[in-house]
């Protein structure tokens, strides 16, 4: 392996919330860093993406650090041992912009399961087991093919009706957590029933109370 190192923000089990694979319990590997927003609140009117929910600045979370790929997939293992899962949930921030071919095969020869999380500006390596899409208005969208697309609804100048030609096998779209989130549920749910290819997803990580 390289010494290529990956800043990591936190590593920690948990149940997946959101998609296909919710309820479903998994490692989650969450990169530092953005494309579309710095996480500073301060940024947060001249980004790209307004209404991100996620800590993603530094490498203090919960088995965070700067790794190398090896350090990493040991850390990964050690966790998987602890809690037999196998399947694994990569996220960020934005984890294209670190996760590379070198970390995927070392993470496949270990029988690992590999998901991801993408705001689809850049084009996902091939190999990944699992990939979610969730494009965001005003952004460069590369990524038009996956497992599943889902878009936080609703948002200024995105049209969900662009995206259903696209290949995807699930379609979701999920209530923007804001202010407004009574109202955006309601706008959702409305859609949802109106277009019936897409499918809603709730945040069942947020309305269970945990991470």
């Amino acid at each position: 392996m390289t010494n290529k190192k990956y800043k990591i923000k936190e590593i920690f089990y948990s149940i997946q919330g959101e998609g296909y694979h919710a309820g479903r319990p998994a490692i989650f590997i969450r990169f530092s860093g953005c494309n579309l927003w710095n996480g500073k609140e301060q940024g947060r009117d001249k980004a790209i993406c307004k209404f991100c929910d996620t800590d993603f600045v530094g490498t203090d979370g919960q088995n965070g650090g700067v790794y190398t790929a090896n350090q990493l997939v040991n850390k990964i293992l050690n966790i998987s041992s602890d809690f037999n899962c196998r399947f694994l949930v990569f996220t960020g921030g934005e984890p294209l912009l670190q996760f590379d071919n070198e970390l995927l095969k070392s993470l496949k020869e270990n029988e690992l399961y590999v998901a991801m999380e993408t705001n689809g500006t850049l084009k996902a390596i091939k190999g990944i087991d699992w990939l979610t899409v969730s494009p965001k208005s005003g952004a460069n969208f590369m990524q038009k093919s996956g497992d599943e697309i889902k878009i936080v609804y609703p948002q200024d100048n995105l049209d969900p009706v662009k995206y259903l030609n696209l290949n995807f096998k699930h379609f979701y779209l999920q209530p923007k957590d804001d202010f407004n989130q009574k109202e955006n549920i309601a706008k959702t749910l409305e859609y949802c029933l109106a277009h019936p290819k897409w499918r809603l997803s709730m945040q069942l990580h947020k309305i269970l109370g945990v991470d």
